[in-house]
């Protein structure tokens, strides 16, 4: 089992490595776990978007962003399962469904549930982030067959409150608990690039990594600076505040060997790399990525980009994997108890 109970001195002392004995050190790591050429090809759509009554100051879907996001309704069932289709058809094995919501309302967990099991019908692994969810909203979730839901720490407990006012940290940690006892995989990761120190970026990685198990998931997002967002406005301010590309890197590499069993995702912020940064990602332990061109509202490489970087380095898309069914194994435990 991998180790969980990493101290801040250890992370931040494989953040001060060289940066080419960090990099052979994840890569050791990664080709311990998984095949190095191989990479998870994942869909992300925004199934409800804007009006969110949450204040995180990187979000254009907040209502308290001056952003020009239109709040939008669920979509409607056929229509999501519509575009699961294309994406299986393009290659993805995971469709991860966003919706922007603080939390879930009852009355939508119909829909909700619906539309997983519509999508794993299809053959896809499904994931989805909907906000902080309720025990017995997990417990849904799970009878369903959701394979994977998404909820980001974000950054360090330090520096979380700077970014989000409108819920704390614990918050967070109170829906991955939920998720993990209704035996659903955890997705979990957060955003570098916001302002924060590199002791933020360690906090970030040592709070996933010494959870009681590590994330299955661990997305890794760039912050893409959105105008009439506070954070996009404040670095619009600062360039300097950016991560550099180097530095990104390595908190990819530390992911990697902290939680090496982890699928290490790739995520926003891509579009804007240079393909020698991505394939350092790669080397680093980076095994996912989001295909296509936007994530929720934010701009994405494209499947064309995607497949001549994949063709250049040698990569190929995950294959031949079955997902585990969280919802399977948790009423098999429960009918053995």
């Amino acid at each position: 089992m991998p180790r969980t109970d990493w101290i801040r001195d250890e992370i931040a002392e494989l953040f001060a490595l060289p940066f080419t004995e960090l990099l052979f050190q994840a890569s050791s790591v990664h080709r311990e776990h998984h095949r190095p050429d191989e990479v998870q090809l994942c869909t992300l759509l925004s199934i409800k978007t804007g009006g969110c009554e949450e204040d995180c100051g990187y979000c254009s879907q907040s209502v308290h962003a001056d952003s020009g996001v239109k709040a939008t309704k669920l979509m409607d069932v056929r229509a999501v399962l519509q575009r699961a289709a294309q994406a299986r058809d393009a290659g993805s094995q995971r469709f991860c469904m966003g919706a922007a919501w603080r939390n879930p309302k009852d009355r939508d967990m119909p829909k909700i549930v619906e539309i997983v099991k519509g999508v794993r019908e299809m053959g896809l692994e499904t994931c989805m982030t909907l906000g902080m969810l309720t025990p017995q909203q997990a417990e849904q979730l799970a009878d369903a067959g959701l394979d994977y839901y998404n909820h980001n720490i974000d950054s360090s407990p330090e520096y979380y409150e700077r970014a989000i006012s409108t819920r704390t940290m614990q918050d967070r940690l109170e829906t991955l608990k939920h998720v993990r006892e209704a035996a659903i995989n955890v997705c979990s990761g957060g955003i570098v690039g916001m302002g924060e120190t590199r002791a933020d970026r360690v906090g970030f990685i040592h709070t996933l990594a010494t959870l009681e198990r590590h994330p299955e998931s661990v997305p890794v997002n760039a912050l893409v600076p959105v105008k009439g967002t506070v954070l996009g406005d404040m670095l619009a301010d600062t360039p300097l505040a950016k991560i550099d590309d180097i530095e990104f890197v390595r908190t990819v590499a530390v992911a990697r060997i902290c939680m090496p069993q982890s699928m290490v995702r790739l995520s926003a912020g891509r579009e804007s790399m240079s393909e020698a940064t991505q394939a350092l990602c790669f080397l680093a332990g980076a095994n996912s990525i989001f295909t296509g061109d936007t994530l929720l509202t934010a701009p994405n490489a494209g499947d064309d980009a995607d497949a001549a970087l994949f063709a250049k380095l040698g990569l190929k898309a995950l294959q031949g994997v079955e997902p585990m069914r969280a919802g399977a194994c948790h009423k098999a435990s429960v009918a053995a108890e």
